[in-house]
């Protein structure tokens, strides 16, 4: 499976990418939209919501079933991609690009407990 070497993963399948030191993108690995199914619906969090890392922050639906998504880490939700109301089968499709979920702005990222892609690797073996 493809795990970009340029991100963060949480034991929890979702994977950070910092875009600046406070702001972050969110989505879900390869790995977790393979074990979800053909994703039908993201139920993705309002902007201005406020997260608390590895706590439940939004609902993505699949044919096979409904599965929570973890903010990596504690901030506000900034950005959502609006795209996945029309079209959530880019979460399938292209998971770490066009699929992304949401955007954090944090205090600090580097409170997270996240994995580097090796570390995730050896995590989902």
């Amino acid at each position: 499976m493809n795990h970009p070497n340029d991100r963060h993963y949480a034991a929890t399948h979702e994977w950070l990418l910092p875009l600046t030191a406070d702001t972050v993108t969110v989505g879900i690995s390869d790995y977790a939209q393979n074990a979800l199914g053909d994703v039908v619906h993201a139920d993705l969090p309002a902007l201005g919501t406020q997260v608390v890392a590895e706590q439940a922050c939004c609902v993505l639906e699949s044919v096979k079933a409904a599965s929570d998504v973890h903010a990596p880490v504690t901030g506000e939700i900034i950005e959502i991609n609006s795209k996945l109301n029309d079209t959530p089968e880019l979460i399938n499709d292209d998971p770490y690009g066009e699929g992304w979920l949401f955007r954090i702005k944090t205090i600090n990222v580097h409170d997270a407990k996240l994995m580097t892609a090796q570390e995730y690797e050896a995590n989902i073996e």
